[in-house]
């Protein structure tokens, strides 16, 4: 297991340099030396750390959300208004949309496995996104008209909502029954773990106050209690709807709400942990990529998530419609709401594990939607920033 650790540490070091060396994002050169070490390729990584990959790109993520949530201001959220709460949803059901079109043309795929191939690739990564924007906020790029909070709370919620419906789907796929209650239960979801992070939010605060602790301990004493809102979800999962990420993200947003200097100490803790998690997550999700599934789908699945990315820039475009935002702005919303990764690698092979006929096809799509789109929209948004956003004096 460490010498698994001590291999992916080693890669994703070398992949990042390399990609830097060529002026491109490093989550890119991580991926792919992820792929190279996995088991689909030279298998260097046996040590079972893949078992517990899962866990490991779910600590990564937590360190995401709880950076955004320490980095976002309530005002600068509360300016955003409506177009943060329609990217929340509406991009992912236009992309949905658009693989229920093209999906069963090209791939000879039933409604409801075109439905499932949407669900599964609808989600935006946080793991691209959300450090992105908050170095745009941190640089006071976009933050005039609050472009990067906007796009950074909307890809939190985003990957709540399409979870959701790609488990609604799946139910249906193999036979289960899907009900109202089923869909009524993503607000539920939202709403509770935004409540939950309030609550705990000030409990921590509280406690911070009344102890003199130093940083780094706060920093453990915060991580401990996300790996229990994580374990509060799953635990009530079928009982009361609740997104423990939600909470996390949501407990940062309080504590920089009601003791600033705090967060920003805290943030800088957590600044430094998101540089280990960051060649964990991506060169484990690298490591989940089958190639040959890639290779015998071939251009049809790649013309599904291109086509399903056009109807996304639809739904993000329809969602700042009404906006103070010019059309510089406009774009980069749209190209910064591309990238895919974290989702995709964590459900995309579900529907095989559970002996699905279109199990393969939606692992293939899952797989292609990380290899194009999660590069791309790094990309452009650390193209283009400079260009399409004005920075605050």
């Amino acid at each position: 297991m460490l010498t698994d650790m001590a291999i992916i540490l080693i890669l994703g070091l070398i992949g990042s340099y390399i990609l830097r060396l060529l002026k491109l994002p490093p989550l890119i050169g991580m991926i792919f030396m992820g792929i190279l070490a996995g088991p689909y390729a030279l298998n260097i990584l046996r040590g079972g750390i893949l078992d517990i990959s899962a866990d490991l790109r779910q600590f990564a993520l937590v360190i995401i959300l709880t950076r955004a949530g320490l980095t976002l201001d309530i005002s600068d959220l509360k300016k955003a208004g409506r177009p943060a709460l329609l990217l929340c949803f509406l991009p992912a059901c236009f992309e949905i949309c658009g693989a229920f079109i093209i999906a069963p043309l090209l791939l000879n795929v039933t409604l409801m496995e075109a439905g499932l191939i949407g669900a599964v690739i609808a989600a935006v990564s946080p793991a691209v996104v959300v450090p992105r924007m908050i170095s745009l906020i941190e640089n006071k790029y976009g933050t005039n008209k609050s472009i990067p909070q906007m796009i950074l709370a909307g890809a939190s919620v985003d990957d709540v909502f399409v979870i959701v419906v790609f488990t609604a789907l799946l139910t249906a796929a193999s036979g289960g029954k899907v009900s109202p209650v089923l869909f009524a239960e993503i607000p539920v979801s939202i709403v509770l773990g935004i409540l939950l992070g309030i609550a705990v939010g000030l409990g921590l605060n509280m406690f911070f106050s009344k102890t003199k602790l130093n940083t780094t301990v706060k920093v453990l004493i915060m991580l401990s209690t996300s790996f229990l809102l994580i374990a509060f979800e799953d635990m009530l999962e079928g009982i009361i709807p609740v997104s423990g990420l939600l909470a996390i993200m949501s407990s940062g947003i309080i504590l920089n709400r009601v003791n600033p200097s705090q967060a920003k100490e805290i943030s800088k803790v957590y600044n430094s942990l998101w540089i280990f998690g960051e060649i964990v997550l991506f060169v484990l999700v690298g490591a989940a990529v089958d190639i040959s599934y890639a290779l015998a789908a071939g251009a049809a699945a790649v013309v599904i998530v291109l086509f399903a990315l056009v109807f996304r820039m639809c739904g993000v475009f329809t969602s700042v419609l009404g906006t103070k935002l010019n059309k510089k702005e406009r774009l980069f919303t749209m190209l910064a709401y591309t990238p895919k990764a974290t989702v995709q690698a964590a459900i995309g092979s579900l529907p095989l594990s559970m002996g699905l006929a279109c199990g393969n096809t939606v692992l293939t799509v899952a797989v292609l939607s990380i290899l194009i789109t999660a590069p791309f929209g790094a990309i452009c948004i650390d193209k283009s920033y400079k260009y399409l956003l004005e920075r605050n004096a």
